[in-house]
């Protein structure tokens, strides 16, 4: 039987990745008394090049939104690559979005948008989460956004 949250992805066009591996000491995922923590994902195109970027100086917000869209993405294959199935998500918990931006720049929630609309896409209701945006001067590799996760889990 097709996975239902698959299902959907294919329905918008979306294809995961293959999950990425750690870039430092730390593991992708952990599972821990029904929670999903995904630490941060950097913000990868289609054709694996990263979104780089300071927003507010390089860039705009649709840049931005982009990127944070992308970290969503590869949450997602994250998840699917910890949980086996995608439909083992019960909720989309949290989602905490970091903006590489210069100091006057104040849009960071309008960027986080991106990943959070596309969770809410994918996941319905149970995609809709509490969240942080903020800003930080510089991000790993120079990506322009990066996105933790906490997501309730069904046992397995």
């Amino acid at each position: 039987m097709t996975d239902s949250i698959d299902a959907r992805l294919n329905a918008l066009g979306i294809r995961l990745p293959e999950a990425a591996a750690p870039v430092a000491a730390y593991v992708p995922a952990v599972e821990a008394g029904g929670l999903l923590y995904i630490s941060g994902q950097l913000p990868f195109r289609e054709d694996g090049s990263l979104i780089v970027g300071l927003l507010g100086a390089d860039y705009d917000v649709e840049h931005g939104r982009e990127a944070a869209e992308r970290c969503a993405v590869m949450l997602l294959a994250q998840m699917k690559k910890a949980l086996g199935s995608l439909d083992r998500v019960e909720r989309v918990v949290k989602l905490g979005a970091f903006v590489a931006s210069e100091r006057h720049f104040t849009d960071q929630p309008k960027v986080a948008n991106g990943a959070s609309e596309l969770m809410e896409k994918v996941f319905g209701e149970a995609g809709r989460h509490a969240r942080s945006a903020v800003g930080v001067p510089v991000l790993p590799l120079g990506a322009a956004v990066e996105v933790d996760a906490i997501v309730a889990v069904r046992a397995g």
